[in-house]
């Protein structure tokens, strides 16, 4: 019986330790729920614990964990994570993961980097565009495109050509909105502006564009004072696949793409290969453009810790260009005139021509340390060459004769007057002789950004990281075409050569050939600069993140040196400017409370100190320090409150932010004295506030519904003071004037729109946009006084259609239909003059002082095929 005891006890114990350590294991597969394709690569977590697998190359996964149940939580890039539970050993069998519409698991590379709202517990008034909408809408347009429908984002044309758009967020235009590139600064160091053509291939490899208006989420030394724009490029595919596509539109638009990912091997190499190419005619008549977009990605996840990624992109294009005219041009020739071209021998022949290659190269390096513990890092480079093109010299569109009964430019009559010069030189002194010019605009910009991240406890997080840049830009202007002279004498106009010098040599204006062949410094026309800027900036975030509270402190500072070499102006003695150095900051302060588990509260608050930009520094173009310049002073403040279920959100969002301490300068010559002088514009002032609602709404599967709201009051405060000085930069005069209430111009401060999406029947959809912009006014500075302008509504239609294919239906052939149109289009007269309000995917962008109107399109329509492997 003892002994019967004791067996039975050592039973016992067997069986108890048996239980106490015994593992369990779940497996399943995951499967892409639009193409019913495995998905190797997806990310398997036991919720709760750091225990996690990925799924193979068949999509099938195995996880073992010592819980006898729990949940497992299934994610993959740019699908909707989903969490499934299990109860002892569990076959979870076949599970799909749908498409995502969110960033929250977009991001491959450099996801400390790249400042996504969801990096942040505490809200801000964020909108996300995902890849398949980019595609779907894109057109012929640009990437801004996509934001149209987004409240407070005024989306506006320019020069109608393609690429020339400008875009406005909360009233601020695009100098003053943030724009990254993969975690990486994008805006010109010179002037912070956005020239859109340059990144005319972001469409075609953005896995998404997320727009936070405000203070946003941004980590970086930089100053969001309309908002941050995020450009999450595509990079290294998991899995293998590729597509092909063409596109075709109004006025001859054609596109052509394709596309092929290997997926990672077994040893962790993957790459990736896009390229596109696309022309077209433009909306307005003498706006043809062409261009192409190349893309590489190289991945390397070396073990569990790192992964390396390399990408070099690049979008070479050119595009004719039609500059701002008189409303009573266009009433003469009709609303697509544009006088900018004409016909030399019967060839079409423009005056005006944009024409740019930027290559873009980063290394992204992400290291995982510990659970608790990432390090993002990125290097990265870009190499910008090209200008626009325009005259030189007195006989393009000036002389008599030069401009024929239809408007444009007689290019015959031109070389017929370039024959009369003597010699055939002409001469740039004194104007005399035609050319084309073009103004090249040339850079290299360098740069490092990377961030640390560590969770101090389970409920505090800390952020710190460094942005360095260093920037060189080249500029100057070159011959282009001399129609029929022999060349150009420079005469007196550069410091350097005061013998003077003859220029015989033209460059062209291909944007693949002007990356290596540009003119050299004795073969440069007009002026001849360059400018060098060193930017060093720190940044850290603590957050604070428990069930029903959030909270987050964030700090940078930086310092900016500038410095320039003028070759033209100064002899070269003298040709080195004074360098300046200034200092900025910026902080940010908020905090959240969740009333429920759906919705929440938030409040954030931002102070910059940002310093000037380097065209604000040196009065016009010139050594001389303008003695002025100041730091500008942002102070913003927001409140919101979102909510959420299954099938609706909306979220509620209100801003006031003040601009304070503006300078800007510009230049003048006396027409009698040829005496120049400077103008300063001092203590201007900018209050912006407002509301912004957005709403989603989906009653059952087939529809969804969007809607936003924005209602804004933006308006100048105080008095603009405005200084005269000579070139010796003493004061001649100094005048105030009142422009406290007048009203910013430039974009619409009142937006509603309406989104309906249908599917009609399975992968067959309809959907359709509208927006209206009301209280538009002129672009035309700091005044006390504008003209308003007429409200207009824009009606976007599309409809999509996917088609499995294969053996397998694994592959898909989407169709895509898009029209755009303006539903209404007024003329309004004040003070005897016509002014004009249009629309389109590129809207009204504002009137000048001179009575001048940009002019954008109307109407237009595309339609695409894309084929996916």
């Amino acid at each position: 019986m003892k002994k019967f005891n004791q067996i039975l006890c050592v039973a016992v114990l067997t069986l108890f330790s048996t239980v106490m350590y015994a593992q369990t294991t779940i497996k399943g597969k995951v499967l892409d729920s639009e193409m019913n394709s495995p998905l190797p690569g997806a990310n398997v977590l036991v919720k709760g614990t750091s225990t996690g697998v990925t799924t193979d190359f068949e999509g099938t996964f195995s996880i073992t964990t010592d819980a006898n149940s729990g949940e497992i939580v299934i994610s993959y890039v740019g699908f909707n994570s989903v969490t499934i539970p299990f109860s002892g050993n569990t076959d979870v069998g076949n599970i799909t993961l749908s498409p995502d519409n969110s960033l929250d698991e977009v991001v491959v590379i450099g996801g400390g980097l790249i400042d996504l709202a969801s990096d942040r517990e505490t809200p801000v008034a964020v909108s996300t565009i995902k890849a398949s909408e980019i595609q779907q809408k894109i057109g012929a347009g640009d990437v801004t495109t996509t934001l149209v429908n987004t409240p407070s984002v005024y989306v506006s044309g320019q020069e109608s050509g393609f690429g020339d758009s400008n875009i406005r967020v909360r009233g601020f235009d695009q100098d003053n909105t943030a724009f990254l590139l993969n975690g990486q600064p994008i805006n010109g160091m010179e002037d912070g502006k956005m020239y859109w053509s340059n990144w005319s291939g972001v469409s075609d490899i953005a896995n998404a564009v997320q727009i936070q208006r405000g203070l946003g989420s941004s980590k970086l030394a930089i100053s969001s004072v309309g908002g941050t724009v995020n450009f999450v490029t595509k990079s290294t595919d998991k899995r293998e696949g590729g597509f092909a596509a063409v596109t075709t539109g109004y006025n001859n638009y054609l596109k052509t793409a394709a596309g092929y990912s290997t997926g990672l091997n077994e040893k962790g190499f993957g790459a990736t290969v896009m390229l596109s190419h696309w022309q077209g005619d433009g909306y307005n008549l003498g706006t043809k453009g062409e261009g192409q977009t190349y893309f590489l990605s190289f991945g390397q996840k070396i073990n569990d810790s790192h992964f390396l990624n390399f990408l070099i992109t690049g979008a070479p294009q050119s595009h004719d260009q039609n500059y701002r005219k008189s409303i009573s041009d266009y009433l003469e020739y009709g609303k697509k005139y544009n006088y900018n071209y004409g016909y030399r021998n019967g060839e079409y022949l423009s005056l005006r021509t944009n024409f740019y290659h930027k290559p873009v190269a980063n290394l992204n390096w992400d290291w995982t340390i510990s659970d608790k513990s990432s390090l993002s890092t990125v290097v990265y480079a870009s190499w910008g060459r090209g200008g626009g093109t325009g005259s030189y010299g007195n006989g393009n569109t000036y002389i008599d004769g030069g401009v024929t009964e239809n408007g444009l430019i007689n290019w015959d009559a031109v070389v017929d007057y370039n024959n009369s010069v003597e010699g055939g030189i002409g001469n740039g002194n004194t104007y005399t002789g035609s050319a084309i010019r073009a103004s090249m605009n040339n850079h290299a910009w360098y740069g490092l950004v990377t961030n640390y991240e560590t969770e101090l406890t389970d409920n505090l997080t800390l952020n710190v990281g460094g942005d360095l840049r260093t920037y060189k830009g080249t500029h100057f202007r070159q011959l282009v075409d001399l129609l029929g002279l022999n060349g150009f004498d420079e005469g007196q106009t550069s410091a350097q050569y005061p013998d003077g010098y003859i220029v015989s040599n033209t460059y062209s204006i291909n944007p693949w050939s002007t990356v290596f062949n540009f003119a050299d410094e004795d073969d440069r026309i007009d002026y001849d600069y360059d400018e060098r800027i060193n930017y060093g900036g720190i940044f850290g975030q603590l957050e604070y993140a428990s069930e029903k509270v959030s909270a987050f402190f964030q700090g940078a500072v930086s310092n900016q040196s500038h410095v320039r070499w003028d070759r033209f102006n100064y002899d070269e003695a003298n040709e080195e400017s004074e360098t300046i150095n200034n200092t900025g900051y910026n902080v940010k302060a908020g905090g959240s409370y969740a009333v429920t588990e759906n919705s929440k509260f938030y409040v954030n608050a931002g102070y910059y100190s940002r310093q000037p930009y380097h065209d604000n520094i040196y009065l016009n173009y010139t050594n001389e320090v303008n003695p002025l310049t100041e730091n500008e002073k942002i102070l913003g403040l927001e409140a919101g409150y979102t909510i959420s279920t299954s099938n609706f959100s909306a979220s509620l969002d209100l801003y006031r932010t003040s601009w304070k301490d503006r300078v800007e300068s510009s230049s003048f010559t006396d027409s009698d004295t040829n005496e120049l002088f400077y103008r300063t514009n001092e203590g201007v002032e900018q209050l912006h506030s407002g509301a912004e609602l957005t709403l989603a709404y989906r009653p059952f599967d087939a529809l969804r519904i969007n809607g936003f709201a924005s209602v804004g009051n933006w308006k100048y405060k105080g008095d603009a003071q405005t200084t005269i000085r000579n070139e010796a930069l003493e004061t001649l005069s100094v005048e105030t004037e009142d422009v406290d209430g007048g009203e910013v111009g430039g974009a619409a401060q009142t937006t509603i729109g309406l989104g309906v999406n249908y599917e009609i029947v399975e992968r067959f959809s309809i959907d359709a946009d509208y927006r209206y912009n009301d209280n538009l006014y002129a672009d035309v500075g700091a005044v006390k006084e504008n003209l308003e302008l007429p409200s207009f509504g824009v009606m976007d239609l599309g409809l999509s259609y996917k088609m499995l294919v294969g053996q397998d239906k694994m592959n898909s052939i989407s169709f895509r239909f898009n029209v755009n149109n303006l539903l209404n289009e007024e003329y309004i007269s004040q003070s005897s003059t016509a002014y004009q309000a249009e629309a389109g995917d590129a809207t009204y962008m504002g009137l000048n002082q001179d009575n001048q109107v940009y002019f954008g399109n109307l109407r237009t329509w595309n339609f695409g095929i894309r084929y996916k492997f």
